[in-house]
Protein backbone atom coordinates (compact mmCIF):
# COMPACT_ATOMS: atom_id res chain seq x y z
CA UNK A 1 0.00 0.00 0.00
CA UNK A 2 1.33 3.55 -0.70
CA UNK A 3 2.10 5.87 2.14
CA UNK A 4 -0.57 8.99 1.89
CA UNK A 5 0.00 11.98 4.03
CA UNK A 6 -2.81 14.25 4.29
CA UNK A 7 -1.97 17.91 5.41
CA UNK A 8 -5.20 19.06 7.01
CA UNK A 9 -4.94 22.82 6.68
CA UNK A 10 -7.00 25.72 9.09
CA UNK A 11 -6.43 28.70 10.31
CA UNK A 12 -5.64 28.08 13.77
CA UNK A 13 -6.24 29.85 17.45
CA UNK A 14 -4.50 30.53 20.16
CA UNK A 15 -3.65 27.82 22.71
CA UNK A 16 -4.26 29.80 25.77
CA UNK A 17 -4.58 33.34 26.59
CA UNK A 18 -0.51 34.14 26.46
CA UNK A 19 -1.12 33.62 22.43
CA UNK A 20 -3.88 35.74 21.45
CA UNK A 21 -1.39 38.47 21.00
CA UNK A 22 0.81 36.73 18.95
CA UNK A 23 -1.89 34.96 16.86
CA UNK A 24 -3.61 38.42 16.16
CA UNK A 25 0.22 39.75 15.24
CA UNK A 26 0.34 36.39 13.07
CA UNK A 27 -2.91 37.39 11.34
CA UNK A 28 -2.53 40.82 10.45
CA UNK A 29 0.61 40.33 9.51
CA UNK A 30 -0.16 38.32 6.44
CA UNK A 31 -0.62 39.73 3.53
CA UNK A 32 -3.63 38.11 2.38
CA UNK A 33 -5.39 39.60 4.83
CA UNK A 34 -3.76 43.18 5.67
CA UNK A 35 -2.86 44.53 1.79
CA UNK A 36 -1.07 47.42 2.35
CA UNK A 37 2.60 48.13 2.03
CA UNK A 38 4.76 45.07 4.48
CA UNK A 39 6.55 47.92 6.44
CA UNK A 40 3.49 49.31 7.01
CA UNK A 41 1.86 45.93 7.47
CA UNK A 42 4.28 45.23 10.52
CA UNK A 43 3.26 47.77 11.98
CA UNK A 44 -0.64 47.81 12.24
CA UNK A 45 -0.76 44.16 12.82
CA UNK A 46 1.02 45.09 16.21
CA UNK A 47 -1.27 48.00 16.99
CA UNK A 48 -4.34 45.43 16.13
CA UNK A 49 -2.73 42.83 18.12
CA UNK A 50 -2.38 45.00 21.14
CA UNK A 51 -6.04 47.30 20.68
CA UNK A 52 -7.63 43.82 20.40
CA UNK A 53 -5.96 41.61 22.68
CA UNK A 54 -8.09 42.32 25.48
CA UNK A 55 -11.31 41.73 24.01
CA UNK A 56 -10.14 38.47 21.90
CA UNK A 57 -9.17 36.92 25.58
CA UNK A 58 -12.60 37.63 26.63
CA UNK A 59 -14.00 35.95 24.22
CA UNK A 60 -11.42 32.70 24.37
CA UNK A 61 -12.30 33.00 28.18
CA UNK A 62 -16.35 32.04 27.59
CA UNK A 63 -14.74 28.71 25.79
CA UNK A 64 -12.49 27.85 28.28
CA UNK A 65 -9.41 30.30 27.57
CA UNK A 66 -8.78 28.81 24.43
CA UNK A 67 -9.78 27.93 20.77
CA UNK A 68 -10.32 24.18 20.43
CA UNK A 69 -10.03 23.92 16.60
CA UNK A 70 -6.45 22.46 17.12
CA UNK A 71 -8.23 19.33 18.79
CA UNK A 72 -10.97 19.37 16.42
CA UNK A 73 -8.52 19.29 13.22
CA UNK A 74 -6.68 16.63 15.06
CA UNK A 75 -10.06 14.62 15.34
CA UNK A 76 -10.35 14.92 11.85
CA UNK A 77 -7.54 14.00 10.98
CA UNK A 78 -7.77 10.47 12.86
CA UNK A 79 -11.45 9.76 11.71
CA UNK A 80 -9.67 10.38 7.88
CA UNK A 81 -7.35 7.39 8.76
CA UNK A 82 -9.77 5.28 10.24
CA UNK A 83 -12.34 5.81 7.33
CA UNK A 84 -8.82 5.36 4.74
CA UNK A 85 -7.56 2.40 6.60
CA UNK A 86 -8.59 -0.08 3.88
CA UNK A 87 -7.45 1.82 0.59
CA UNK A 88 -3.90 3.16 1.44
CA UNK A 89 -1.79 3.89 4.79
CA UNK A 90 -3.41 7.02 5.13
CA UNK A 91 -1.83 9.52 7.81
CA UNK A 92 -3.38 12.85 8.55
CA UNK A 93 -0.88 15.86 9.55
CA UNK A 94 -2.70 19.02 11.17
CA UNK A 95 -1.28 22.51 9.94
CA UNK A 96 -2.21 25.76 11.04
CA UNK A 97 -1.66 29.25 9.27
CA UNK A 98 -1.34 31.82 12.22
CA UNK A 99 -0.93 29.81 15.10
CA UNK A 100 0.76 26.19 16.11
CA UNK A 101 1.29 23.68 14.43
CA UNK A 102 2.80 25.81 11.69
CA UNK A 103 4.07 23.83 8.37
CA UNK A 104 7.63 23.55 9.48
CA UNK A 105 6.12 21.31 12.18
CA UNK A 106 4.40 19.50 10.17
CA UNK A 107 6.80 18.84 7.23
CA UNK A 108 9.55 17.49 10.04
CA UNK A 109 7.15 14.62 11.04
CA UNK A 110 6.56 14.00 7.28
CA UNK A 111 9.84 13.45 6.81
CA UNK A 112 10.47 10.61 9.35
CA UNK A 113 7.04 9.26 7.49
CA UNK A 114 8.54 9.15 4.17
CA UNK A 115 5.48 9.01 2.20
CA UNK A 116 4.82 8.22 -1.40
CA UNK A 117 2.94 11.16 -1.80
CA UNK A 118 1.38 14.14 -0.33
CA UNK A 119 -2.41 15.43 -0.35
CA UNK A 120 -2.47 18.80 1.01
CA UNK A 121 -6.44 19.54 1.86
CA UNK A 122 -7.07 22.98 3.22
CA UNK A 123 -10.20 22.82 5.31
CA UNK A 124 -12.17 25.71 3.69
CA UNK A 125 -15.14 24.55 1.47
CA UNK A 126 -14.61 27.67 -0.58
CA UNK A 127 -11.95 29.06 -2.10
CA UNK A 128 -10.31 32.51 -0.89
CA UNK A 129 -7.13 34.43 -1.21
CA UNK A 130 -7.14 35.13 2.45
CA UNK A 131 -7.53 31.75 3.25
CA UNK A 132 -6.90 28.40 0.86
CA UNK A 133 -3.95 30.29 -1.21
CA UNK A 134 -2.52 31.99 1.39
CA UNK A 135 -2.34 28.70 3.33
CA UNK A 136 -0.75 27.37 0.35
CA UNK A 137 1.34 29.95 -0.78
CA UNK A 138 2.71 29.62 2.87
CA UNK A 139 3.28 25.70 2.62
CA UNK A 140 5.00 25.91 -0.76
CA UNK A 141 7.42 28.69 1.04
CA UNK A 142 8.00 26.07 4.02
CA UNK A 143 8.67 23.14 1.92
CA UNK A 144 10.91 24.49 -0.80
CA UNK A 145 13.32 26.03 2.37
CA UNK A 146 13.07 22.11 3.84
CA UNK A 147 13.78 20.89 0.37
CA UNK A 148 10.92 18.46 0.55
CA UNK A 149 11.00 16.53 -2.98
CA UNK A 150 7.38 14.61 -2.74
CA UNK A 151 5.05 14.40 -5.07
CA UNK A 152 1.89 16.82 -4.19
CA UNK A 153 -1.86 17.02 -4.88
CA UNK A 154 -4.31 19.84 -3.86
CA UNK A 155 -7.64 19.47 -3.00
CA UNK A 156 -8.35 23.42 -3.25
CA UNK A 157 -12.23 24.18 -3.14
CA UNK A 158 -15.27 21.84 -2.71
CA UNK A 159 -18.29 24.23 -2.22
CA UNK A 160 -20.46 21.63 -3.27
CA UNK A 161 -19.00 18.55 -2.70
CA UNK A 162 -21.94 15.73 -1.82
CA UNK A 163 -20.40 14.74 1.47
CA UNK A 164 -20.29 18.40 2.86
CA UNK A 165 -23.64 19.26 1.59
CA UNK A 166 -25.36 15.77 2.94
CA UNK A 167 -23.39 16.29 5.96
CA UNK A 168 -24.43 20.41 6.37
CA UNK A 169 -28.19 19.56 5.27
CA UNK A 170 -28.26 16.96 7.58
CA UNK A 171 -27.12 19.07 10.76
CA UNK A 172 -29.68 22.08 9.28
CA UNK A 173 -32.71 19.81 8.68
CA UNK A 174 -32.41 18.31 12.48
CA UNK A 175 -32.31 22.16 13.88
CA UNK A 176 -35.04 22.99 11.46
CA UNK A 177 -37.26 20.39 12.78
CA UNK A 178 -36.30 21.33 16.19
CA UNK A 179 -37.45 24.78 15.77
CA UNK A 180 -40.79 24.01 14.34
CA UNK A 181 -41.41 21.68 17.47
CA UNK A 182 -39.90 23.95 20.03
CA UNK A 183 -40.97 28.00 18.88
CA UNK A 184 -44.46 28.96 20.32
CA UNK A 185 -47.57 29.14 17.33
CA UNK A 186 -48.31 32.56 15.93
CA UNK A 187 -51.86 33.84 17.25
CA UNK A 188 -54.94 31.81 15.92
CA UNK A 189 -52.41 28.91 15.49
CA UNK A 190 -50.48 29.86 12.00
CA UNK A 191 -47.88 28.12 11.08
CA UNK A 192 -44.52 30.22 11.93
CA UNK A 193 -41.90 28.33 9.33
CA UNK A 194 -38.31 28.64 11.07
CA UNK A 195 -35.75 30.57 8.70
CA UNK A 196 -32.48 29.61 7.84
CA UNK A 197 -29.66 32.20 8.31
CA UNK A 198 -26.72 30.73 6.15
CA UNK A 199 -23.75 32.68 7.88
CA UNK A 200 -20.49 32.72 6.45
CA UNK A 201 -17.71 34.34 7.44
CA UNK A 202 -17.32 38.09 5.90
CA UNK A 203 -15.18 39.44 3.43
CA UNK A 204 -14.20 43.14 1.83
CA UNK A 205 -15.43 44.46 -0.64
CA UNK A 206 -12.17 44.98 -2.18
CA UNK A 207 -11.26 41.88 -2.24
CA UNK A 208 -14.32 40.60 -3.84
CA UNK A 209 -13.78 43.20 -6.65
CA UNK A 210 -9.68 41.80 -6.56
CA UNK A 211 -11.47 38.77 -7.72
CA UNK A 212 -12.04 36.48 -5.27
CA UNK A 213 -14.53 34.06 -5.67
CA UNK A 214 -15.81 33.00 -2.23
CA UNK A 215 -19.12 34.64 -1.87
CA UNK A 216 -20.27 33.03 -5.30
CA UNK A 217 -19.02 29.91 -3.83
CA UNK A 218 -21.09 30.22 -0.57
CA UNK A 219 -24.09 31.08 -2.52
CA UNK A 220 -23.39 27.87 -4.28
CA UNK A 221 -22.87 26.28 -0.98
CA UNK A 222 -26.29 27.63 0.33
CA UNK A 223 -28.25 26.65 -2.38
CA UNK A 224 -26.79 22.93 -2.44
CA UNK A 225 -27.78 23.04 1.03
CA UNK A 226 -31.37 23.98 1.17
CA UNK A 227 -31.80 21.73 -2.00
CA UNK A 228 -30.45 18.71 -0.18
CA UNK A 229 -32.84 19.77 2.66
CA UNK A 230 -36.16 18.56 0.69
CA UNK A 231 -38.28 21.01 2.64
CA UNK A 232 -40.80 22.65 0.44
CA UNK A 233 -40.73 26.67 -0.10
CA UNK A 234 -37.83 26.68 2.68
CA UNK A 235 -37.37 30.08 3.88
CA UNK A 236 -33.88 30.78 3.65
CA UNK A 237 -30.32 33.68 3.31
CA UNK A 238 -27.10 33.67 2.70
CA UNK A 239 -25.31 36.28 5.19
CA UNK A 240 -21.71 37.04 6.57
CA UNK A 241 -20.29 37.24 10.20
CA UNK A 242 -17.37 38.36 11.62
CA UNK A 243 -16.63 41.73 10.07
CA UNK A 244 -13.54 43.65 11.66
CA UNK A 245 -12.18 47.30 10.93
CA UNK A 246 -13.86 50.39 9.34
CA UNK A 247 -13.63 49.16 5.24
CA UNK A 248 -16.90 47.97 3.64
CA UNK A 249 -17.42 44.08 3.84
CA UNK A 250 -19.57 41.95 1.95
CA UNK A 251 -23.74 41.79 3.13
CA UNK A 252 -26.21 41.28 3.76
CA UNK A 253 -24.82 40.74 7.77
CA UNK A 254 -25.99 37.85 9.98
CA UNK A 255 -26.79 40.75 12.66
CA UNK A 256 -29.15 42.83 9.92
CA UNK A 257 -30.88 39.21 9.39
CA UNK A 258 -31.55 38.38 12.91
CA UNK A 259 -33.22 41.50 13.66
CA UNK A 260 -35.02 41.31 10.08
CA UNK A 261 -36.42 37.99 11.81
CA UNK A 262 -37.20 39.52 14.86
CA UNK A 263 -39.16 42.21 12.99
CA UNK A 264 -40.94 39.37 11.70
CA UNK A 265 -41.11 37.55 14.21
CA UNK A 266 -40.09 34.22 12.63
CA UNK A 267 -37.40 31.41 14.58
CA UNK A 268 -34.07 30.79 12.73
CA UNK A 269 -31.73 28.02 12.08
CA UNK A 270 -28.23 29.09 11.97
CA UNK A 271 -26.12 27.15 9.90
CA UNK A 272 -22.26 27.95 9.43
CA UNK A 273 -21.60 26.83 5.96
CA UNK A 274 -17.89 28.26 6.10
CA UNK A 275 -16.45 26.54 8.63
CA UNK A 276 -16.29 22.77 8.93
CA UNK A 277 -15.04 22.72 13.04
CA UNK A 278 -15.81 24.89 15.99
CA UNK A 279 -13.76 27.52 17.37
CA UNK A 280 -14.82 31.21 18.14
CA UNK A 281 -16.73 32.52 15.76
CA UNK A 282 -19.28 29.83 16.09
CA UNK A 283 -19.15 28.95 20.06
CA UNK A 284 -18.89 32.44 21.27
CA UNK A 285 -19.72 35.10 17.90
CA UNK A 286 -22.81 32.76 16.78
CA UNK A 287 -24.37 30.45 19.77
CA UNK A 288 -23.41 32.89 22.51
CA UNK A 289 -23.50 36.49 20.93
CA UNK A 290 -26.05 36.08 18.58
CA UNK A 291 -28.18 34.62 20.61
CA UNK A 292 -28.22 37.43 23.14
CA UNK A 293 -29.05 39.47 20.21
CA UNK A 294 -31.48 37.50 18.99
CA UNK A 295 -33.35 37.15 22.32
CA UNK A 296 -32.84 40.94 22.44
CA UNK A 297 -34.61 41.54 19.03
CA UNK A 298 -37.78 39.13 19.90
CA UNK A 299 -36.76 36.22 17.70
CA UNK A 300 -39.43 33.24 18.79
CA UNK A 301 -36.60 30.50 18.53
CA UNK A 302 -32.72 30.52 17.75
CA UNK A 303 -31.08 27.13 17.20
CA UNK A 304 -27.62 26.45 16.16
CA UNK A 305 -27.34 23.89 13.89
CA UNK A 306 -22.87 23.26 13.89
CA UNK A 307 -19.95 22.43 12.30
CA UNK A 308 -19.54 19.10 10.22
CA UNK A 309 -16.76 17.90 13.01
CA UNK A 310 -16.25 14.59 12.21
CA UNK A 311 -19.76 13.53 10.84
CA UNK A 312 -19.14 10.50 8.77
CA UNK A 313 -20.69 11.80 5.75
CA UNK A 314 -18.48 14.64 6.07
CA UNK A 315 -15.28 12.90 6.72
CA UNK A 316 -16.24 10.21 3.58
CA UNK A 317 -16.55 12.98 1.32
CA UNK A 318 -12.77 14.45 2.60
CA UNK A 319 -11.54 10.86 2.03
CA UNK A 320 -13.29 10.82 -1.59
CA UNK A 321 -11.66 14.36 -2.43
CA UNK A 322 -8.41 12.85 -1.24
CA UNK A 323 -8.76 9.76 -3.82
CA UNK A 324 -9.84 12.24 -6.45
CA UNK A 325 -7.01 14.43 -6.01
CA UNK A 326 -4.39 11.40 -6.20
CA UNK A 327 -5.77 10.50 -9.66
CA UNK A 328 -5.32 13.95 -11.03
CA UNK A 329 -2.51 15.30 -12.71
CA UNK A 330 -0.21 17.74 -10.63
CA UNK A 331 -0.76 21.09 -9.91
CA UNK A 332 1.43 23.86 -9.61
CA UNK A 333 -1.30 26.76 -9.78
CA UNK A 334 -4.42 27.69 -7.54
CA UNK A 335 -7.98 28.26 -9.09
CA UNK A 336 -7.55 31.81 -9.94
CA UNK A 337 -4.31 30.71 -11.90
CA UNK A 338 -1.40 32.65 -10.02
CA UNK A 339 1.09 30.55 -8.75
CA UNK A 340 1.63 29.94 -4.84
CA UNK A 341 4.26 32.15 -5.45
CA UNK A 342 2.01 34.83 -5.60
CA UNK A 343 2.31 35.46 -2.42
CA UNK A 344 6.12 34.95 -2.33
CA UNK A 345 6.86 37.53 1.19
CA UNK A 346 4.88 35.81 3.72
CA UNK A 347 6.91 34.19 6.47
CA UNK A 348 5.67 31.78 9.40
CA UNK A 349 5.94 33.90 12.33
CA UNK A 350 5.22 33.67 16.24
Amino acid sequence: MKKIAVVLMNLGGPDGPEAVEPFLYNLFSDPAILRVPNWLRRHFAKFIARRRGKVAKDIYAQIGGKSPILENTQAQARALEKAMSSTAWIRGFVVMRYWKPYAEDALAEIKRFVPDEIVLLPLYPQFSTTTTESSLAAWRLASRQAKLDIPESIVSAWPTHPGLIEAFASLARQAWENACETCPPLPHGAYNQPRILFSAHGLPESIVRAGDPYPEQCRQTAEAIARAMGIPDLDWVLCFQSRVGPVKWIGPSTEREIRRAGADKRPIVIVPISFVSEHSETLVEIDIEYRKLAKKCDVPCFIYAGTPGTHPAFIAGLADMIVEALQQPRREESPLGSPFGALANIRQTG
